[in-house]
């Protein structure tokens, strides 16, 4: 079977400011080549900074969300060529997953099949996870004789805590997607025919929220994780502190509505961003 055309192993749409992008190769399932992984590093820079794209959701065609890197293209073909090869796949992989921790914008994995290997990266790099409860979640390098690379069980030590981490890497078992909820690995699984409901709710509740804000949130999140105490508050009085040089207006606006209009309670939502455009 042919490859694909390069711009068709990855798809989006834009909708109601929501970027819905896939991993397009379902005769594949999904496996990540190093075409599909140039192409998606591009559609995350066409995506980034579009005005009309205020979240990014990643998702797969057919019946996986990927199942981890491509056997053959991405490992057999490059091995067979030398390290050079090797090396430049790996760039090309591990580039946009680090793109999509540190996204300009905030982003959700929607998790409808397969996630296996290599794609525990890209799930990582997604701010949220929301699957199916039938998806399946699996670490299956024990089983042919090598150990999940790629980050992989960095990923799951990070999401899961040890004892998880060590039984789903060492026993090479999946896991279905409330499992992998109650591990952590996600953070909640829905029933198949309302998993693009919940994502879509998600996604319109971050939409609410002011863009900035999100982003100093997220980026603060994944920074302080390892950090020690001392060392993350000095980090985020100095976030807030640039936060609120960029937009410090919307912080005005919030104050404004809780205050003077009495309009705005926020443990139960966030502020009219309409009010202050």
């Amino acid at each position: 079977m042919q490859e694909r055309d390069e711009n068709s192993t990855v798809s989006y749409t834009v909708e109601n400011r929501i970027a819905w992008v896939s991993f397009n190769r379902p005769d594949k399932r999904n496996c990540m080549s190093p075409t599909l992984n140039r192409r998606m590093m591009e559609v995350l820079n066409e995506l980034e900074f579009r005005d009309d794209v205020g979240v990014l959701v990643l998702t797969g065609e057919g019946t996986a969300w990927s199942a981890g890197m491509d056997l053959k293209e991405y490992f057999r073909e490059n091995e067979e060529k030398g390290l050079g090869h090797v090396r430049k796949a790996q760039r090309e992989a591990y580039d946009w997953w680090e793109r999509l921790r540190w996204y300009e914008k905030p982003t959700v994995a929607m998790i409808n099949g397969w996630c296996f290997g290599g794609a525990y990266g890209p799930l990582f790099g997604c701010d949220l996870a929301v699957a199916a409860e039938e998806a399946q979640f699996g670490l299956s390098e024990i089983n042919w004789g090598i150990l999940p690379g790629g980050g992989a069980s960095k990923i799951i030590v990070e999401l899961t805590g040890f004892r998880n981490a060590m039984y789903h890497a060492m026993m090479g078992e999946n896991v279905d997607g409330k499992k992998a909820a109650e591990w952590g690995l996600i953070n909640e699984a829905v029933p198949a025919d309302r998993l693009k409901a919940r994502v879509t709710e998600i996604a319109q509740v971050l939409l609410g929220k002011n863009p900035t804000a999100l982003r100093g949130t997220k980026w603060a999140i994944r920074r302080v994780r390892e950090m020690t105490f001392d060392n993350s508050m000095d980090y985020l009085v100095r976030a807030q502190e640039a936060a609120n040089f960029f937009d410090g207006e919307g912080r005005k606006e919030a104050t404004r509505q809780f205050i003077d209009d009495k309009t705005f309670k926020p443990g139960l939502g966030a502020y009219d961003l309409d009010k202050s455009r």
